[in-house]
Formats: C-alpha cells, sequence, structure tokens
C-alpha cells in the first residue's frame, strides 16, 4: 500500500510540475500586441509565430506519439507495425523540403488556406477544413480518449470506468486548448516528451531483459519487416500508398503543420522538423513495436492491452508513477493538439466566412472547444469494440486522406483548374474509397493499395471535369511553384 501510494503521488506530482512550467513558459513569452481578430487567431493559433525548433520538434513528436501510437502500434505484437515510424520520416523530410516554403511564401495560417489561394476560391478551403473536421471529431479524438483510458486502466487495474477515465481526460485537455492555445500545448508537448521518450526507452529495456533478450519461441512473421499479402502492412503497400498516406499526415494535416507554420522564419520551422525527423528515426520506432513483441511471449496474443500489461510488470512501482504521467501528459497534450487545430478549421475557414468575421476568438475557440468534446466522449465506446484500433484509425481515414491530398496535388502542380472541378474529386474519391474498401473488395486489396488507386483517380477526373466540363486547360506549374519556394528555403 505504501508504494500505490507513493506511485499516485509521483504522478500527481510529475503531472503538477509539467503544468507549473508550462504556465511559467508562457507567462514569459512574448504575445502578439495585434488586439484584431486576424491578431487574435494568430495568437491563439500560431503561438503569435514565437515557437522557437526546440518547441516545434517537441511538439511534432509528441504530438504524433500518443496511446494510439503506443498502444495500437504495440498492440499488434509484430515488429512490421516499425514501417509507419520509418516511413514517417520522408514524410517530414517532404514538409520540412516541399510544403512549408509553400505555406509560408503564401502566409499560411491553416493548411486550409493555401488551397484558397491556389484555387481562388474560399469554397474549397471550407469543404477541406469541414473534411479534416470530421476527421478530427469522429475519429482522432475518440481514439485518443479511447487508448489513453485503456492504458490508465490497463497499467493501475483500475477499477473506474473508460468513459470516467476519457471524461477527466477530455476536461483536462480542453483547459489546456482553451486557456493557452498553441503556445501551451507546444510547450507542454515539449517537456512532456522528455520525460516520455526517455521513460519509454527504459521500458523496452526492461521488457528485452524480461525475456533475458530471448525472442526464440516468438513466431517468425511476427519479427519479420517483410510483410505477406495477410499482415497489416503487405511488403508491397510500401511501393504504392504508403508514402502517399505520410505526405497526407505531415504535410498537409492541420494539427501537424500548424506547429511548424507557428515559427518566428521558415528555417526555424524546417529545423524543427529535421529534428523532429531525426527522433522518429533514431528513438520512435523500438518504442512502439517491441513491448508488443516481447508481451507476446510473456503473454500471448492479448492485442490493445498489450502495452499497458507489460508496463505495469516490468516497471518498478515508483517508477510507474512517472511514467504514468508522462503518459497522461501525451495523451492530453495529443487531445488538446487536435482541439486547437481544429478549432482553427472551423474558427477561421467556416465560422468567420460563413457566420460572422466580428467575433471574440477566444470565446468562439472555448464554445466549439466544448462542442467538439462532448461529440468524442459519446464516441469513445464505439471505438472500445474495435479489435486493432491502429488498423482502424488507418482504414477509416482512407475515407478522407486520399481525397484531400488530390486537392492538394491538384491545386500545387497545375494552375487554371476550377475548383468545382476540385470538389467534384473530392466526392468522388470518398465515395469510391468507401465502395471498395466496406463494400466491393475488388481482387481483395489492402487498403493501402485502394488509397493509392483512390488518389490518382481523384486527380484524373478532376483535371478531366476541369477540361471537358468547365473547357479550362490545366496548366503544369509545379516548377514554378517548387523553384520559387526552393529559393527561399
Amino acid at each position: 500500500m505504501p508504494l500505490q501510494t507513493l506511485q499516485v503521488a509521483i504522478f500527481f506530482v510529475v503531472t503538477a510540475f509539467i503544468g507549473l512550467i508550462t504556465y511559467i513558459k508562457c507567462r514569459e513569452a512574448s504575445h502578439a500586441a495585434d488586439h484584431s481578430v486576424e491578431g487574435e487567431n494568430k495568437e491563439v493559433f500560431l503561438a503569435g509565430g514565437g515557437l522557437s525548433w526546440i518547441f516545434v520538434a517537441g511538439s511534432i513528436t509528441l504530438t504524433n506519439l500518443s496511446t494510439d501510437q503506443l498502444v495500437g502500434m504495440n498492440g499488434n505484437q509484430m515488429l512490421l507495425l516499425a514501417w509507419w515510424e520509418l516511413a514517417a520520416v520522408a514524410g517530414l523530410i517532404i514538409l520540412a523540403k516541399v510544403f512549408l516554403p509553400i505555406y509560408y511564401r503564401y502566409n499560411c495560417t491553416t493548411t486550409t488556406e493555401l488551397l484558397e489561394k491556389r484555387y481562388n476560391n474560399h469554397h474549397i478551403r471550407a469543404l477541406i477544413g469541414l473534411l479534416f473536421l470530421l476527421g478530427n471529431v469522429f475519429i482522432f479524438l475518440p481514439i485518443v480518449l479511447y487508448t489513453g483510458s485503456l492504458f490508465m486502466k490497463t497499467m493501475f487495474g483500475l477499477d473506474a470506468s473508460l468513459m470516467t477515465l476519457a471524461i477527466a481526460f477530455a476536461v483536462v485537455g480542453a483547459a489546456y486548448a482553451v486557456l493557452g492555445g498553441l503556445r501551451a500545448v507546444a510547450i507542454s508537448d515539449t517537456y512532456s516528451g522528455v520525460l516520455l521518450l526517455s521513460l519509454g526507452l527504459v521500458v523496452v529495456f526492461l521488457s528485452l531483459k524480461a525475456i533475458n533478450f530471448d525472442f526464440s519461441g516468438i513466431p517468425t512473421e511476427r519479427l519479420s519487416m517483410i510483410g505477406d499479402s495477410n499482415s497489416p502492412i503487405p511488403w508491397h503497400t510500401l511501393l504504392t500508398g504508403m508514402i502517399l498516406i505520410q505526405i497526407f499526415y505531415w504535410s498537409t494535416n492541420q494539427t501537424i503543420t500548424q506547429r511548424a507554420m507557428a515559427s518566428p522564419t521558415l528555417k526555424e520551422g524546417q529545423k524543427g522538423v529535421l529534428t523532429a525527423a531525426v527522433i522518429r528515426f533514431l528513438i520512435v520506432p523500438p518504442l512502439i513495436v517491441l513491448p508488443g513483441v516481447v508481451s507476446y511471449k510473456l503473454y500471448g496474443d492479448i492485442g490493445d492491452a498489450a502495452y499497458g500489461r507489460i508496463v505495469g510488470d516490468v516497471l518498478p512501482m515508483w517508477l510507474s508513477g512517472a511514467f504514468a504521467a508522462a503518459l497522461a501528459a501525451a495523451v492530453l497534450t495529443t487531445f488538446n493538439s487536435i482541439l486547437n487545430s481544429s478549432s482553427a478549421l472551423y474558427v477561421l475557414d467556416i465560422h468567420e466566412k460563413y457566420v460572422s468575421k466580428e467575433v471574440s476568438v477566444a470565446k468562439l475557440n472555448a464554445m466549439v472547444t466544448a462542442v467538439f468534446v462532448i461529440l468524442a466522449l459519446l464516441l469513445v465506446p464505439i471505438y472500445s469494440q474495435s479489435e486493432s484500433i491502429i488498423n482502424t484509425v488507418q482504414e477509416l481515414y482512407g475515407l478522407l486522406s486520399m481525397p484531400i491530398l488530390s486537392c492538394f496535388i491538384v491545386g500545387l502542380m497545375f494552375k487554371n483548374v476550377h475548383y468545382l472541378a476540385a470538389v467534384g474529386a473530392v466526392i468522388l474519391g470518398v465515395v469510391l474509397y468507401a465502395l471498395l474498401t466496406f463494400w466491393i473488395k475488388p481482387f481483395d486489396l489492402h487498403y493501402i493499395h485502394l488509397m493509392f488507386g483512390t488518389l490518382w483517380a481523384c486527380v484524373l477526373f478532376a483535371l478531366g471535369i476541369n477540361k471537358w466540363v468547365f473547357g479550362n486547360t490545366a496548366e503544369f506549374s509545379w516548377r514554378e511553384v517548387y523553384s520559387e519556394n526552393i529559393a527561399q528555403s
């Protein structure tokens, strides 16, 4: 009993300390003197353009690395899932070298603002912003709450229900997003990230030590990095849709790019993104697969409960309190990061254009955040029935990711394209992917292959409709766009 008391005490002390240093750093930071709506937008959603490369790297790393990654990927209990993180390195490099200079050149606050400027129409910005919102509110937010609650319940053997824990996470995460904006989110991400990565590596070492670094007895397919056609990541998907998923997630997803766009200069933002890529390559892959593989040898096929159980078993009681605090911080920062970016999309892409330009950004941010939190909580019980949460996330998000990415590809690579042609392609993509993935299932193709096919079908459809319906001839402009931005970077 004294050890359990110590464990809980350490959890609260570490959590409070992260909150305190975040508050101090936010108070010390200079804030924008511009009190106009535009100034408020920049302060709340881009931290006043004041994030150094350290906080960009820390925030990008921890926004992505949360319990949905640690619980979901370790829950597959195979090394193969490391490909998601290794491929992510390429996605981050593409963000730093290709997309980020374009966002800075066009002075974007949201990624969707780039679409408005390339297509010269706000409606397409609002549509894509809405799709991002749907993905955030109906997929990512509830999954972060579910996996965080599952980890805490499994690790500590708590009697509290998943819903009770989810509500606690949601309330605290929303407070960060509303009261501190992106600045508080990024700072807390960075300090929490140092703790999480450090203790995560300790978990990896102690897990391997628990089996004396002996992988014998574990099926070969769980130790292979070459997946067959029945695995979660068949080897041939690395040649088709995998890189497209990474480009979408790291280069067009508001939740990620928002951090990189919040630096005072392009070079500062690029430095942060490339640092995040190094962390992703050297540190993250072992964290998200090795404990799961070890747990298979120790406990058998226990799915998404694997990570919480092995952490609870291998970490000393006094250290598990600190690790729980780091994981709780990861859940909170991922949750409030998605909340902050979702609010930015709603306020900037939809409300200010279609409802009212004269708004109190802080008050509107608080109201829409509350709505998003309630919707996310209502969906937690649904995701708790999923067999593999990480595969569910990727498969569902294909409904939105490739149609959205097609808009960016067409808009950046061509000019003189009617925005309705791109809108039509998005609608086609959503319907096509849904049909091929959930109903027709042609030739039993993997969903990553279907993403590849969906994207290029959307691009060709947009260019065809632009030519034959709107009578416009698309002009290839990528060399012009790319050359201008290379010169800037």
